[in-house]
Order: C-alpha cells, then structure tokens, then sequence
C-alpha cells in the first residue's frame, strides 16, 4: 500500500499525532488507512502509546522486520510491556487515543 500526497480537498485528522489536517494542506492519503501529516511520515521512532514515551525503535526485537513510517501508532514500549496489567493499559489508552475504534 502506497501513500499519495495529496492537497487537502475535506479537513481531516492525523493517523499518527491525532492532530488536524486542514482543508489545503498538504497530506499523505493511503486507501483504507487514512491521512497523514508530511512531517510525521518522516518518523524514526515510534512513540508508546501507553506512556507516551519513545517506544524504544532502536532496541525492537523487531527492528529488522519492522518499516516504521508505516507501522501502526498501537506501539508499546518495553517498560508498559512488563506492566502488570500491560494489556488492560494498552487497551484503554488504545481506545483513549483512537475513539473511533469504539464504535
């Protein structure tokens, strides 16, 4: 899946910061996936979205596999990983951050 750089023609929101993306501005559109701001198709490290914290990109067992401008934001770093409830905490920050997975 490719993302296509577009001009905003609706305002729409961020897949990957949650931000606006107003009607003009430039965009990152992928069928399926949603809209995206340029600068954060330019992510390096993923952030935890438990803590909010790097989610520790560098030190990923996954780092050879993983491409990280298109993976997901559903990230969780080491230290909420080994939490004792990590995957009540995962879904409830989950489900805080990305609301429309509710419905």
């Amino acid at each position: 899946m490719s993302w296509r750089k577009i001009p905003m023609k609706f305002p729409g929101t961020c897949i990957v910061c949650n931000e606006k993306i107003e009607v003009n501005e430039i965009g990152l559109w992928a069928k399926g996936l949603g809209v995206k701001h340029e600068k954060c198709a330019e992510v390096n490290e993923l952030q935890c979205i438990v803590c909010g914290n790097s989610a520790g990109c560098q030190q990923c067992e996954f780092q050879d596999s993983c491409d990280i401008p298109n993976v997901s934001q559903f990230c969780i770093c080491k230290k909420c990983s080994e939490e004792k409830d990590a995957f009540g905490l995962y879904q409830k920050s989950t489900k805080k951050k990305f609301s429309l997975i509710n419905t």
